[in-house]
């Protein structure tokens, strides 16, 4: 149980390091707008991976150190449903209701796409 503690420890750090990278980079790189492209961008790729993730852990009986470090640690620490609430929280209070109604639609549907998507590569990947 220790072990996977430390996983799930382990993994949520390089994740946030990586958050904070891959937000600091789409930052750099979006024209300023009031639609939160980066808090977006991450979670989009962390449903992605995690959907990936479970199906390959699962396929080549991963251990459960693997397992969770990845996707508890990893892919939990790199999205941020924080974020995305705080965002969402000051659309609305700004006044942004068209733009927030878009940003919790897009972000819950093709997140869920994604991490659907991460799942038919993963069994793609592992020959199924």
């Amino acid at each position: 149980m220790l072990k996977i503690w430390i996983a799930v420890f382990l993994g949520g750090g390089f994740g946030s390091l990586l958050r904070y990278g891959a937000q600091t980079l789409l930052q750099g790189n979006v024209s300023p707008s009031l639609f939160p492209y980066a808090t977006f961008g991450v979670n989009i790729i962390g449903s992605f991976l995690i959907g990936l993730f479970s199906v390959l852990s699962a396929r080549f009986g991963w251990s459960e150190e693997t397992r969770f470090f990845l996707t508890t640690g990893l892919c939990g620490g790199f999205t941020t449903f924080s974020t995305f609430s705080h965002e969402g929280m000051n659309l609305l209070k700004n006044g942004n209701y068209g733009i927030f109604f878009f940003y919790l639609v897009s972000s819950l549907l093709i997140g869920i796409a994604t991490a659907f998507a991460g799942n038919r590569t993963g069994l793609w990947f592992a020959g199924k």
